[in-house]
Formats: structure tokens, C-alpha cells, sequence
């Protein structure tokens, strides 16, 4: 079976004199391209399918942006890039067109949305339930081919179905963002956001959205607060939060109580400048990745007053199942963050090719491979 994928290429360069150098060290001049690929035969533990809607994340964007400074790519999550290219796409919905063998969960005809982190169960850190910290982790259309395709195979054990939520685009557009919501769901749960509490996030990109969203509308906080300088993810931010800012202004005011901090943006300074507002006992989670380094001023107020600083990855460990269970009780309007619709693979390179000022313009951005037969 042929399948048109988006693929990209980049060349494998290292920064001379960098010990174990991360993606956004040693991958260079990215470029993004549309080709047939033929499928072999199924692996026992895999399903294939064919994409409805695959989401655009940012860090699919870091993949094909370069960094001015050093021409490398801006990317830093956990990447490689074989030299017949990595297919991108770690977000979607799709209908299951063949199983493995071995595959007992899921038939074909059902429609499944995926989780992307591949872990192994068996290093300590999956025996002690960390799933999201796996050591052996794949992150799927970075380190594994993914679904950005019109016919793509996937791990099995990834699957959630979604069979009943055909019907609806909303639906299945809302399907396509379970895993960004996910995202925001552990970040929220990491961050043991309660009832009554005061939170401020970095970035209305689509992460930044669903938190406030999740905040709000879930968890119970008592105000949001959300910085963005783009204007478009500004408006959208509104539905979910009692105050919306621009980045200076916000911290020409800001708020003198803080309970709670969601870094979305990958703008690390402003952690700096919001730290004196933190309240006693409060949290601070990064979510954003910017290869960039973390600088505190603070530290004494840190100790101090009690503030943890965590990181939060993945979505594994119930998340699917509480994000799609708050969807179909009408609790958590997924498809709200879509902003732009792209017509298949050809679209989707098209944008890609030229990622440079995009989150001006747009949100959570889909692509739409096919409707389900």
C-alpha cells in the first residue's frame, strides 16, 4: 500500500566543541518535502490507518525552523532524523484500516486518536508508574515515524477509540486535540492547581489555551491570567480567563497574589520578573521547550516562601481517558483552539516550508487527510 507523507530532511552537523548536543545542536538546514512511501508488510503489534485530522504542534514547527543565531533547528525535545527523513506528526484522529496480529484492542473500521509517547513498562521509572519519564520513551513523529500522512502505521497500545464521536467534524476535530489537552491536563495535575487558587500562564498558543481552559473550567482556580503578546491568541484567550495582557502589560500590573505559574511560552524570563509575586507554598511548572538556560534572581525567596519548580511532560497515565470523559459530558469544548484547517499533505508542507511568522496568524492549525468511510 502507497501512502503520501510529509516528510523532513535536515542535515546531521553537530556544534563543534558541545558535549552531547541536543537536536537543536546538531541538526541543520531543515527541509520539508511531500513523498510516496510504500508501506510494507504490518507489524504484529501495530495498527494501520488513515488519518482524518493531524494536528500542527509547535514543536513540529521547532522541527523546521532555524534559529537565527546559530542556523541550527529550534527544536530540543528528543529528535532524530534518519537520512531518509522523519515523517512529523504526533496529534490526530484516523480511522483503523488494518491490525497486527497480535492486536486484540481495536478493529478495524473503529476511529482512534493516539496517544504519542511509546514507552517500554519495563525500566524502573514505567515500574513505578512514571510512564511520561520512561527511559527508553519514543516520542512519536520525532524519534518514530508519525502521522503525517494520507495511510500511516502506528503502535497499537497508543489507541483510544473514538468510534463514538464520528458524526460531527467538531467531533473529530475536538478528537484530534486530546493529546495537546492531555498535555495540559498533567501540567495542571503536576502543578495541583485547586479551588480558589490564582493562576497566570505564559503563552496562549494551544497548550497555554487548553491550561487556562482546564484551569478554569476543570480544576476550579478562583482567576487566570494569561500573558501572550500575539493578539489573535490573545482574543481566544478571553473565553477562559478574567484577565488577558500583553507582556509588558502585564508586568506593569501584575497581579500581587500568585498561587500558581504555567509557562507555555518558552520565554524564561518572564519567570524572573513574576517570581516576587508568588505567594507562599505556590508552583511554577515549564512546559515550553526553548533549549534556552532558566535564570532566578529570587532564589532566596524561593527557599523562603516554599515555591516549587517542576517540569511536566507527556500525557500518559489517565489523562486520555479523564480529557475524552470531560469532552463527552460537554465540560471541555476541545475544538474551541482551531483556528485554520489545511487540505492535505500538500497544504500542510506548504505552510511548513515557511514557519516563520505563523503563530501570528493562527492557533491550533489541522490538517484534514480524509473523512472517515
Amino acid at each position: 500500500m502507497e501512502s503520501r507523507v510529509v516528510v523532513v530532511h535536515a542535515e546531521e552537523d553537530p556544534m563543534p566543541g558541545v558535549v552531547n548536543p541536543g537536536p537543536h545542536q546538531t541538526y541543520r538546514n531543515p527541509r520539508v518535502s511531500v513523498e510516496d512511501r510504500e508501506l510494507g508488510p504490518l507489524h504484529p503489534h501495530r495498527v494501520r490507518v488513515a488519518p482524518i485530522y493531524a494536528g500542527l504542534c509547535g514543536t513540529d514547527v521547532h522541527v523546521v525552523q532555524t534559529n537565527p543565531k546559530t542556523g541550527y533547528i529550534k527544536c530540543s525535545a528528543p529528535l532524530h532524523i534518519p537520512a531518509w527523513g522523519r515523517i512529523i506528526g504526533h496529534e490526530g484522529v484516523a480511522r483503523v484500516l488494518e491490525v497486527g496480529s497480535e492486536v486484540r484492542h481495536v478493529e478495524p473500521g473503529a476511529v482512534v486518536t493516539f496517544e504519542s509517547i511509546s514507552v517500554c513498562h519495563f525500566c524502573d521509572v514505567c515500574r513505578r508508574g512514571n510512564f511520561n519519564q520512561c527511559l527508553r520513551a519514543k516520542l512519536v513523529g520525532l524519534e518514530t515515524d508519525g502521522l503525517f500522512g494520507t495511510v500511516v502505521d502506528m503502535p497499537s497500545l497508543l489507541t483510544h477509540d473514538v468510534s463514538d464521536l464520528v458524526g460531527q467534524q467538531k467531533h473529530l476535530k475536538a478528537a484530534a486535540c486530546v493529546e495537546p489537552a492531555g498535555v495540559a491536563y498533567v501540567a495542571c495535575r503536576n502543578t495541583r492547581v485547586s479551588g480558589g487558587e490564582v493562576v497566570v500562564i505564559f503563552g496562549a498558543g494551544p497548550i497555554g489555551l487548553l491550561a487556562a481552559m482546564l484551569c478554569k473550567l476543570v480544576f476550579g482556580a478562583s482567576a487566570v491570567h494569561v500573558v501572550e503578546p500575539l493578539t489573535l491568541r490573545r482574543n481566544l484567550a478571553r473565553q477562559w480567563s478574567d484577565a488577558v495582557y500583553d507582556v509588558e502589560e502585564f508586568f506593569a500590573d501584575p497581579p500581587r497574589s500568585v498561587d500558581v505559574v504555567i509557562e507555555a511560552s518558552g520565554a524564561l524570563d518572564n519567570l524572573d520578573r513574576v517570581f516576587r509575586c508568588l505567594n507562599a507554598n505556590s508552583r511554577v511548572t515549564l512546559l515550553a521547550r526553548s533549549g534556552e538556560p532558566l535564570t532566578l534572581s529570587a532564589v532566596d525567596r524561593m527557599i523562603t516562601n516554599s515555591v516549587s519548580i517542576v517540569g511536566s511532560r507527556g500525557h500518559l497515565g489517565g489523562a486520555f481517558a479523564d480529557v475524552l470523559r470531560l469532552y463527552r459530558c460537554g465540560r471541555l469544548p476541545l475544538d474551541a483552539i482551531v483556528s485554520d484547517v489545511l487540505e492535505g499533505p500538500e497544504a500542510l508542507a506548504e505552510v511548513l516550508a515557511s514557519p516563520d511568522g505563523m503563530e501570528k496568524n493562527s492557533c491550533k492549525i489541522l490538517a484534514h487527510f480524509g473523512d472517515p468511510a
